[in-house]
Formats: structure tokens, sequence, C-alpha cells
């Protein structure tokens, strides 16, 4: 699935470039004819209702030409949110010291689902260092299935 959503996001970030928006990342769930296709956007200004139609609708027609997923699927657009996911090695940085919770795609450690903030980013290479309760975890970029900031309030 992560090769649909490279193929998309190559397909479309250069039209939401040119609109204006930064293009987060992609989730793609394969579910049959209820698959969903989520795009996340961003902007300085912030992102609203307004600006999520204006891309959906950009990108629904640009989909419909280039064709890239096979079968049925409900296109979604949304902004990051206060809980924003992170999908590249820029948005760990990016969030260094933060909280996150993050699941990998094959236990590190017996583990999928960690929490703990961000202690480091990889200067070479592309790992984390997530600062756990029980200590320090070392996990590389291409394992993290999903990760999202812990909103505090």
């Amino acid at each position: 699935m992560a090769k649909i959503a490279d193929r998309v996001f190559s397909t479309i970030n250069p039209i939401v470039i040119d609109m204006g928006y930064e293009l987060l990342g992609i989730e793609y769930v394969a579910s049959g004819k209820h698959s969903v296709l989520r795009l996340y956007i961003d902007c300085e200004e912030g992102v609203g209702v307004n600006d999520c139609e204006t891309v959906s609708r950009q990108v629904s027609s640009i989909m419909d030409v280039e064709d890239p997923i096979s079968g049925q699927y409900n296109l979604e657009v949304s902004s990051p949110g206060i809980e924003r996911p992170l999908f590249v090695i820029a948005h760990y940085r990016r969030f260094l010291g933060h909280d996150v919770r993050l699941r990998t795609y094959r236990p590190i450690e017996g583990k999928r689902n960690f929490t703990g903030s961000i202690g480091s980013v990889g200067e070479t290479n592309n790992t984390i260092e997530l600062v756990t309760e029980l200590g320090p975890v070392t996990v590389d970029i291409g394992l993290i299935e999903k990760a999202n900031l812990i909103a505090h309030f």
C-alpha cells in the first residue's frame, strides 16, 4: 500500500504545491469499495474546510485522468489537525522534543506501539530516537506505519 501512496503522492504533489499548499502525506486504506485515500494538506495560514474542498475538487479531477488507483475509493482531504501525522524525516526534525505516538510495521524489542518524545533525528540515516518511559528506542523511519503528535492541554 505504500507503493500506492507513493504513486499518488508523485502524481498530485506538484498540483497541490501550485495551489499554494504543502502535501504533508497520504494514507491509503484498502477495503474493497470502501477504500479511503486520505490526503493531509497544510499552509502557513492554516487549513480550513474551503481549502480542503478546493484541493479535493482539483485532486479528484487529476485522479480521474491519471487513474493511479484501480477500483473504487473515497477521497478525503484534511488538515493535519492538532494531533498532526508525521510522514517524513523532516517532520520529525521539525517537531524534535515533542511527544508522539507511533506504530511500527513489525516489532522492535517485542513492541509495535510506542509513546515518547522525539529525542534526536539521525543526520546521516533515516532514524529517530524516541525517548520512552522504558528508555530510548531507535526507530528507522521506514518501519513506521503511523505516527502522530500528542496534543497536551
